[in-house]
């Protein structure tokens, strides 16, 4: 009988394997680590709509027996690492920060979603401040895009290097929590490089690589990068040296990446 590092993901499904908890456990088994998973929502995509989101909940009663099962069947000294993708709606938001509080994980990676495209404004607002409130609090790595990293840090934009580190810092002395906050691209300068910045309580590091994809949509990349961190936590990695071979194994991910009839690439784990 093995003994396995293991990793729980709490996130939505997207149909096409692009993104989502379908990205995150091929993420974990790259990494040698066991995949459990709680279902928030399915995202689907209409090929009949320009491929726009739809977008539905999973009740949260539901949300709340799978972590029922998942806790029980491992106990905090087999599983202790828990990554945070798509929760979509207050309600679920509530039940995954009451699992939370009760559960005590060691690590909680939390990718951001602000956005989610299937829903209307208002709730998506509601949403948005519900994760603030609620989760950032509990989080101990925080994995902001671009446009994730200005709601969190309060700041009006951020274009260059030093805006990215300035909010990054911001997240961090907010929540607590170690920040690598993603470029993307959006940065003014470093057109070549792909720049993330990592902060935590003792360090504060600058990530460069290639930039890959020659411009085009690439899925999954984010949700990539937060179970890549998460993987390597669960296998007792520092929060900067899972960083850094997070953003490594990304970067690996967009270059093999693969092509369908949808307007986007996905990120390929197995490369």
């Amino acid at each position: 009988m093995q003994t396995l590092p293991l990793a729980l993901t709490i996130a939505g499904s997207e149909a096409t394997g692009g993104a989502g908890a379908q990205a995150d456990l091929r993420t974990f088994q790259e990494h040698g680590v066991f995949g459990c998973v709680a279902l928030t929502c399915i995202v689907s995509f209409d090929p009949q709509d320009g491929w726009n989101h739809r977008f539905v909940p999973v009740e949260a009663g539901v949300i709340a027996d799978q972590l029922e099962v998942i806790t029980s069947a491992y106990g905090p000294e087999q599983l202790d690492v828990v990554k945070l993708g798509m929760l979509g709606t207050p309600a679920t938001i509530t039940t995954v920060a009451g699992v939370l509080r009760e559960r005590r994980f060691g690590h909680v990676v939390l990718d951001p979603v602000l956005i989610c495209k299937g829903q209307e404004p208002g709730a998506a607002l509601d949403t948005d401040n519900a994760l603030q409130e609620h989760v950032l609090p509990l989080a101990t790595f925080v994995t902001p895009n671009h446009f994730e990293a200005l709601a969190l840090s309060g700041m009006d934009a951020i274009g260059t290097v030093e805006e990215l580190t300035e909010a990054a810092r911001r997240i961090h002395e907010r929540s607590g929590a170690a920040v690598l906050a993603k470029g993307g691209v959006h940065l003014r300068s470093n057109c070549d490089e792909a720049v993330d910045v990592y902060v935590d309580a003792d360090r504060t590091e600058v990530l460069s690589a290639p930039r890959l994809g020659d411009g085009a949509q690439v899925a999954g990349a984010g949700c990539t990068l937060a179970a890549a961190v998460a993987a390597r936590l669960a296998r007792g990695e520092t929060p900067f040296d899972a960083a850094r071979a997070a953003k490594e194994f990304v970067s690996r991910g967009i270059e093999a990446r693969l092509s369908s009839s949808a307007p986007y690439d996905v990120v390929w784990q197995g490369a």
